[in-house]
């Protein structure tokens, strides 16, 4: 076969020319002569010499009846022959991943059995994102909704969005239980709310101190922060935490005090009231100030005054005598009498 070489003389080459391009990226000359051999019936020898690819690739074929020529191999055919192999490859592959997944299946069980699902907890991050996945999962509520909500100041529109999906679910039979702190007591939008909603299927009940938020809907699936802020929430369906969760809820709820009935905020023989006992506690683990306000539910200005008076009715001149007064008083022992104490509220 001759080739043309970089001077323009003609050579004499035995050796197969070698292919620069695969199939797929059939070059210019090569698609141009192969469409004119088709459309011939037949192409010249010497004329195939600019695009030996074509017979490289078995696009073109010797003339059995005249060696001067090459007559084109059918499009159909020559497509066939070039997806053989790949096929052939594919269903190798195929039958492989076939016998893999059947190797891995028992180790797949095992482990499905040994951990919960990845979707058993859920980060939601943004006010948008956590309100969406609440109202959801509140939406699809038909037993029983728990709640437990550290006392804060209520907007006018949080409240009525409040009212609207708490009354939907009262409309369908669901029964509400809900936690706040003592101070809630005197928070007119919590009284307001309560009010609202009072009746035989919603319950709302008070204790010294809480964490955090808590939303258990129908035992299947609670709603805890992330974070202090507020920003970042979990949305747990794991059945072992949301049973956690729960048992923790009614370990609060049975301790707490109905809102209908009065006075957690009663003052003692000591003259010092469930709040400052509180206050008095969470001081003698080492809590501060703004730490012990969150966990009561009141703002750090009402509780520094609580303090005061405590540091008033034990005769402390300092904070660190305070914590050392109130362990030595016996103070948190509610049946206990301080000698010459003024009451305090």
């Amino acid at each position: 076969m001759f080739r043309t070489l970089g001077g323009g003389e003609l050579a004499t080459s035995r050796a197969k020319p070698v292919h620069p391009h695969a199939v797929a990226e059939l070059c210019a000359e090569g698609n141009r002569l192969y469409a004119a051999a088709l459309r011939a019936g037949r192409v010249a020898r010497s004329e195939a010499e600019s695009a030996p690819c074509l017979v490289d690739l078995a696009l073109l074929q010797p003339d059995t009846d005249d060696s001067a020529w090459l007559r084109p191999v059918p499009p159909a055919v020559a497509l066939a022959r070039q997806l053989g192999p790949i096929e052939h490859e594919i269903a190798e592959r195929r039958q492989l991943s076939i016998e893999l997944a059947q190797v891995f299946e028992p180790f797949m069980t095992l482990s499905r059995e040994a951990h919960a699902p990845s979707d058993s907890v859920t980060v939601l991050e943004g006010g948008e994102r956590i309100n969406a996945a609440l109202n959801l999962a509140t939406a699809q509520v038909q037993t029983e909704l728990l709640t437990v909500q550290p006392s804060d100041r209520i907007s006018e529109s949080s409240l009525l969005k409040g009212l609207e999906r708490d009354r939907a679910l009262l409309e369908r039979g669901v029964e509400i239980r809900s936690l706040y702190q003592h101070t809630a007591r005197y928070n007119p939008e919590k009284l307001a709310y309560a009010a609202q909603l009072s009746g035989g299927r919603v319950e709302y009940r008070t204790i010294d101190e809480l964490v955090e938020r808590l939303i258990i809907c129908d035992g299947a699936v609670a709603f805890i922060p992330a974070r202090d802020d507020q920003k970042i929430a979990l949305e747990l369906r794991h059945p072992g935490l949301v049973r956690y969760l729960m048992k923790v809820f009614e370990y609060l709820w049975v301790r707490a005090v109905p809102m209908s009935t009065s006075g957690p905020y009663t003052v003692d023989a000591a003259g010092i009231t469930e709040v400052q006992h509180s206050i008095a506690k969470l001081l003698v683990e080492g809590h501060v100030d703004e730490a012990i306000a969150r966990r009561l539910g009141m703002n750090v200005r009402t509780c520094r005054a609580h303090i005061a008076k405590l540091a008033q009715a034990l005769g402390s001149g300092s904070r660190a005598q305070l914590g050392y007064l109130i362990a030595q008083s016996g103070i948190l022992d509610k049946d206990a009498t301080l000698p010459e104490q003024g009451a305090t509220r």
